[in-house]
């Protein structure tokens, strides 16, 4: 992927994460799957399950935009560091 793309998807990222909407969003999620799985019964193992899995899907979404914000961080220092490579 070019440095363009690698810095526009980064910039895209960041306004995502920073976003109030969005944070807001996540915040609401986590709280709604963490009160249902506290009031979940013993013997509802499988909504915990699928609780959990909700759960880590919210956690990874958050981490590739993590991700592709700092490959453009990277991509930005090796600019600074060597700009002819």
């Amino acid at each position: 992927m070019s440095d363009f793309l690698n810095d526009e998807r980064a910039r895209h990222a960041n306004n995502i994460l920073q976003n109030d909407l969005f944070k807001e969003a996540f915040e609401v999620l986590k709280e709604d799957l963490m009160g249902r799985w506290s009031h979940s019964g013993s013997t509802e193992s499988e909504a915990r399950e699928s609780i959990w899995l909700a759960m880590r899907l919210l956690d990874r979404l958050e981490s590739h935009f993590k991700s592709i914000i700092e490959t453009g961080q990277m991509n930005e220092a090796l600019k600074k560091q060597h700009p002819f490579i």
